[in-house]
């Protein structure tokens, strides 16, 4: 028997991106681990990705090209040559573009975060074709803004440092689930003394492990911030000399928190201000004493109409009294531009045709998009789409859009994929991916500071291609003959990271391969002495870019679209909130077919507090129906205090062939967006609940 160690790193969108070590014997994958020597990784890994194997040898395994032979969201297919795919997606996309190629549009997202089988080939492909281009919102662009326009680039804490905070804000997020190596660092900080404080509107996993729990309103969080501010100004709590020396506006703020005492922002989120206070003075005080103080903002809280101004409001947090002095002090949203990516290089958009003005068609209304006739504004009407690492019938808002404009005739679909996902059901041409263990791939991250590789473990399962290769493949059918659509994997690996730039400069795609890992060149402590990267090199209190694009250049509340206070006449008809965190044992629609990993998770449910439950005659374990204008879906009631009264929890993201009623929780979830970052408020919804 020939048994070996193959370094790898889990490509799944979550912060983590821990480094693994895949015994292979006799060529089968038979076990992965976390390496023991990658300082984040630990050793450790999540329950999903340590039954990886599970995953690739699944019996349901896309193996084969296959073409539709039923209505769209059948599901049937035929097993056809890779031939006879490739030139029938050629002819397809050669008429389509005949006509105009931006009726072509790409919609891919996540399911890989590496950056040869992410947006490497396929961007050169759609380049070259003229295709429309997709704006990547779904998950992070609206925090994504409030913190670039406050900070200038999406850098903070450095993960490995919290562990020496005294004092953690776990806000909008449940790391248990979904950031667990940051998880345990703060149990590490939590064992030397350090208090954990999670602000989140449902008692979570994790919130039910902090020493605190703090549960606004959805869509409030920007409010609970100025709040904070106001107590920490009046108080004297602010590190005037940092202020001085490395922030914009601070009188301008000072006025606008005055006008946010502890009372109104208390009524505004739905809690005591007593709470504000505390939190407020613990918070500035920690600071004031030399310890540091640290916040770990998620995502959760920015899926609002509000979202991009409430990360800006808690982003303005460090800088007001100073934290980012201290290593273990500031804020981490996201690490991810820490890594000089080299994206000219790996995408081209030199191909793309000279002289040509390209639309952007949105991930996140994709539903409307589909639906849309051809018009001046909107531009051709989409005619064919090649989905890649993504789901949208599962995933994307206002489900059932989504699902009709899929189920047009009328659409040319090619998806590439691992499984018959709820999208493959829609597909025309339905192509198998190779899943990590069976390609080459090099990672940045935007939990750590690492740059990762991924080392090809087996030889892909039966006819599975990388998405570069069918790319390739594609190219060459279309007739696309620059060189670039010869570049290997290894090739495009190499150039991932821009050695011109101090981070990287030690890159070198061999040596990464052999170690597995490397760490970016960041100082310990980013902006201790300034040094943001604004127009001002200053931390914004007061941002000029927000005024020029037409925002509230201050930090303010932004309501959120549906809520008892901001529209009441909604909330007499829908008068419970609901938000639809990930599920533990998934990774938003990634794993839900892994029979182990669902049966943990076992079915659809929605908590619902005591009090709503028992105003509709709903006990627990009862089916219930949710439901607004846009849809309903059903699920089993869960009664309990984890969901705050007046809103409801459902965990997600479940694909709707394994729920009872063929639906899942984006039914209901709405297409508008957000207030800077053109992303979707996925928890700006309200709905009303009765038994089904």
């Amino acid at each position: 028997m020939t048994r070996k160690v193959i370094r790898a790193t889990c490509p799944h969108d979550c912060p983590d991106t821990c480094a693994l070590l895949v015994t292979v014997e006799d060529g089968v994958a038979t076990e992965v681990r976390g390496d023991p020597e990658h300082p984040t990784t630990a050793g450790v890994l999540c329950m999903k990705v340590s039954r990886y194997t599970e995953r690739t040898y699944h019996p349901d395994r896309l193996l084969h090209p296959m073409k539709r032979i039923g209505r769209k969201g059948e599901g049937k297919f035929a097993r056809i040559s890779w031939d006879e795919a490739l030139d029938t997606i050629a002819a397809r996309l050669k008429a389509v573009a005949a006509r105009d190629p931006q009726a072509i549009v790409p919609y891919s997202y996540a399911g890989t975060m590496g950056l040869v089988q992410g947006e490497s080939m396929a961007s050169r492909f759609f380049h070259k074709l003229g295709a429309s281009h997709l704006a990547r919102t779904i998950c992070a662009s609206a925090g994504g803004a409030g913190y670039l326009y406050t900070i200038g680039a999406r850098i903070g804490t450095d993960v490995e440092r919290f562990q020496d905070a005294k004092l953690i804000l776990i806000w909008g997020g449940n790391p248990i689930a979904s950031n667990l190596h940051f998880w345990m660092r703060a149990q590490e900080a939590k064992r030397r003394g350090a208090k954990l404080v999670a602000i989140d509107p449902y008692r979570s996993l994790t919130a039910e492990k902090c020493h605190q729990h703090i549960a606004p309103l959805p869509g409030t969080d920007a409010a609970l911030a100025l709040g904070m501010m106001h107590v920490l100004i009046k108080e004297g709590l602010v590190d005037e000399d940092y202020v001085a020396k490395h922030t914009l506006g601070f009188e301008q703020l000072r006025q606008r928190a005055e006008e946010w005492t502890p009372q109104r922002a208390a009524e505004t989120c739905g809690i005591t201000a007593a709470e504000i206070e505390s939190l407020a003075r613990e918070y500035g005080e920690t600071v004031r004493r030399g310890d540091a103080a640290a916040i770990r903002i998620n995502y959760g809280l920015q899926r609002v109409h509000g979202g991009g101004m409430a990360v800006r409001n808690i982003t303005c947090l460090p800088a007001l009294v100073g934290a980012w002095r201290h290593p273990a002090g500031g804020v981490q949203l996201s690490a991810s531009d820490g890594f000089p990516k080299n994206t000219a290089a790996l995408q081209r958009p030199d191909l793309m045709p000279a002289g040509r003005s390209i639309r952007t068609i949105n991930m996140s209304t994709i539903g409307d998009d589909l639906l849309h006739d051809a018009s001046p504004d909107f531009g051709p009407r989409i005619d064919a789409l090649i989905v890649y690492n993504s789901n949208p019938v599962a995933v994307a808002p206002e489900s059932s859009k989504v699902a009709r404009g899929f189920a047009r005739e009328d659409l040319f679909t090619v998806v590439l994929e691992h499984f018959q996902t709820d999208t493959a059901d829609y597909a025309d041409i339905l192509l198998p991916a190779t899943t990590q263990l069976e390609h080459t791939d090099v990672h940045s991250t935007y939990g750590h500071l690492y740059m990762m590789a991924n080392n090809p473990a087996i030889a892909p399962l039966g006819e599975a291609k990388p998405n570069t290769e069918i790319f390739r493949l594609m190219a060459r059918r279309m007739g696309f003959d620059d060189p670039c659509f010869d570049d290997s994997d290894d090739d495009l690996a190499a150039v991932a990271f821009d050695k011109t730039r101090e981070q990287a400069v030690h890159f070198d795609w061999d040596s990464l391969k052999r170690k597995g890992w490397q760490k970016l060149n960041m100082p310990d402590a980013p902006f201790a002495d300034g040094g943001f990267p604004t127009p001002s090199g200053k931390c914004e209190f007061f941002s000029e870019r927000m005024q020029r694009d037409g925002l509230d250049p201050l930090p303010t509340y932004i309501p959120p679209h549906e809520s008892a206070a901001s529209n009441p006449e909604l909330a007499k008809r829908y008068p419970l909130g609901m938000i639809s965190p990930p599920a533990r044992n998934f990774l938003n629609s990634t794993f839900v077919n892994v029979q182990s990993l669902r049966h943990t998770e076992g079915e659809p449910h929605l908590d619902m507090h005591p009090h709503d439950a028992a105003m509709r005659g709903i006990a627990n374990g009862d089916q219930v129906r949710i439901f607004n204008d846009r849809g309903s879906f059903v699920a089993k009631a869960r009664v309990t205090e984890k969901a705050r009264q007046g809103l409801v929890v459902g965990l997600s993201i479940w694909w709707k062939k394994y729920a009872g009623d063929g639906k899942n929780a984006n039914e209901v979830t709405s297409q508008r967006l957000t207030d800077m970052g053109n992303a979707p408020t996925f928890y700006d919804v309200l709905v009303q609940v009765e038994k089904a």
